[in-house]
This record gives C-alpha cells, sequence and structure tokens, in this order.
C-alpha cells in the first residue's frame, strides 16, 4: 500500500496497515514530536551536517543533539557516514523528507487558515 495521494485509492484507505508498520510509523512520529529533533531533522533534509554545525543552528549543546541523532538513527530517520574522524548525517529518503514537508505545510494552513487542498 502507498499512501501517496496520488497513487492511494480510496480502497486503500479501507484496509489497515500491518500491526509492524504502525508501531515503525508510530516511532517515527514520536521521534518527530520534539521541536529540537524536527529542527535538526529539517536541516538534514537538506545537506549532510556533523553534530557541531547541527548545535549551533538549533541552538542546542552538542551532547543533546548527538543523542537526539542516536534517537533518530535507531528509528530509522537518519543515516550516518563517516569523514574521517567526523560523523556526517543525513536524512534517509525522499519519504522523511516528504512527510517533514507535508507536517510543516500542515502547520502553515492551520496558523494562516488557508483552505486545507487535497
Amino acid at each position: 500500500m502507498c499512501a501517496r495521494d496520488d497513487v492511494a485509492t480510496t480502497q486503500d484507505w479501507r484496509q489497515l496497515p500491518p500491526g509492524g508498520h504502525v508501531e515503525v510509523a508510530v516511532d517515527a512520529f514520536r521521534m518527530l514530536s520534539d521541536p529540537t529533533r524536527l529542527r535538526v531533522v529539517w536541516l538534514l533534509c537538506g545537506a549532510e551536517h556533523d553534530v557541531s554545525a547541527l548545535a549551533a543552528a538549533v541552538g542546542a549543546a552538542r551532547p543533546a543533539v548527538s543523542q537526539h541523532l542516536a534517537k533518530l538513527k535507531l528509528a530509522g530517520l537518519v543515516t550516518v557516514r563517516r569523514d574521517g574522524r567526523r560523523a556526517l548525517y543525513r536524512v534517509r529518503g525522499g519519504h522523511v523528507r516528504r512527510l517533514l514537508a507535508e507536517a510543516v505545510e500542515a502547520a502553515d494552513h492551520h496558523l494562516t487558515g488557508r483552505p486545507d487542498h487535497d
């Protein structure tokens, strides 16, 4: 089942997703429910960053950002690659980018009063 509006049919929404899929999705939403983690993931949607750059950008302590990144990695939302001694983080694929973009767009509609659209 694909939940994208341009592909999903009414029939797709009549069947509940498998339990394992629901649990993983809930974990992802739980990880994104923290403001610092959401900001970190937002930045990682655009480019790779190390912990120090992310900490400076979101105004949080480096150890706190490191802990957030560890949780996001465990949840499968970010990936890490080594560049010498540096660890560079990035979001894990287009699904995460689209999920975050849709959430922020929905917030914009709510805050500005713009009508919803399909």
